[in-house]
């Protein structure tokens, strides 16, 4: 059913005088629309500047057929896809490093003896390494003078032109020199999609992973990428000691990205990637928010 909004709604502008409206009639995607994103949508159709306060009244959702192209489809906004894995208390990223340990240093029954009454807050503890879910290195985390999480500009890590290339686990373990060419790679985030994801939080998740070879990753380099990411365990092969990997991408300051998930949600290009982490000094990696930006 063709689904459309009823309001009132009252602007006030930060430099003084307001503007009203009443039974507004609007066409909806959906079933229900937020105040914000009423507001959002008139301030933009309208043209307004110098929008502050803003008040909808008496909404109310009804069932009319569409005057007009729904307001929240085909805006032409960019769609954020996350790429991350959910870090909680207890989760096991890598067999051999300590799970996180997530609680409360002050809980909110605690904070009712600071605070006023009906005034409560919650401060969380975390205690854990940081190769933890999904998460970036940098050079600093195989090379002792290497730049750390605090050296790496924002442009290394935001929006980066990216492109997926898939290589099925079913088909192949070993990720070669010959599946990473005839793509357009240079200075682009390279997104290796294997669906090892699938595994993710299972016994099955660390035994037999995908991986990169020695020859893919001096491949990527010569190829002057900016970032590579894997939605396995390592990018690098780890049935032995050696990590011929990280030391050819983190030696020419290329970025890694590991445990990624939900690639086969992405496009093969045509997006931006960002795995953004804290500014931290003395720190090679870290978990991220990886993410990717669909044009539409």
């Amino acid at each position: 059913m063709d689904k459309r909004v009823k309001f009132d709604f009252e602007f006030f502008f930060t430099n003084g005088g307001s503007i009203k409206g009443e039974d507004f009639r609007l066409d909806i995607a959906g079933d229900d629309i937020s105040d914000k994103e009423l507001a959002d949508y008139i301030t933009k159709d309208m043209r307004l500047l110098m929008v502050g306060e803003t008040r909808i009244l008496n909404k109310e959702i009804i069932t009319e057929p569409h005057k007009r192209k729904p307001i929240n489809q085909n805006t032409g906004k960019p769609v954020l896809i996350d790429l991350s894995h959910t870090i909680e208390d207890g989760l096991v990223t890598y067999k051999g490093l300590p799970a996180p340990i997530v609680c409360d240093f002050l809980s909110r029954e605690a904070s009712k003896d600071i605070y006023e009454e009906g005034t409560q807050f919650q401060i969380g503890k975390i205690e854990m390494v940081t190769n933890t879910g999904t998460y970036i290195d940098c050079p600093f985390h195989r090379f002792e003078h290497g730049k750390d999480l605090s050296e790496v500009t924002l442009e290394a890590f935001t929006d980066l032109e990216a492109i997926v290339i898939r290589v099925p686990y079913t088909e192949a373990k070993a990720i070669t020199k010959e599946h990473l060419q005839n793509y357009e790679v240079r200075n682009r985030a390279v997104l290796i999609h294997t669906g090892w994801d699938e595994h993710w939080n299972t016994e099955s998740y660390f035994e037999g992973n995908p991986f990169l070879t020695q020859e893919a990753a001096e491949y990527l380099v010569s190829c002057d990428v900016k970032l590579v990411g894997i939605d396995s365990l390592n990018i690098d092969d780890t049935s032995g000691n050696s990590r011929p990997v990280h030391t050819a991408l983190l030696g020419a300051e290329i970025l890694i990205v590991e445990h990624l998930c939900n690639l086969q949600l992405l496009p093969n290009d045509g997006f931006t990637f960002s795995a953004i982490p804290p500014k931290f000094k003395g720190v090679g990696t870290f978990p991220v928010r990886a993410m990717a930006k669909v044009r539409q």
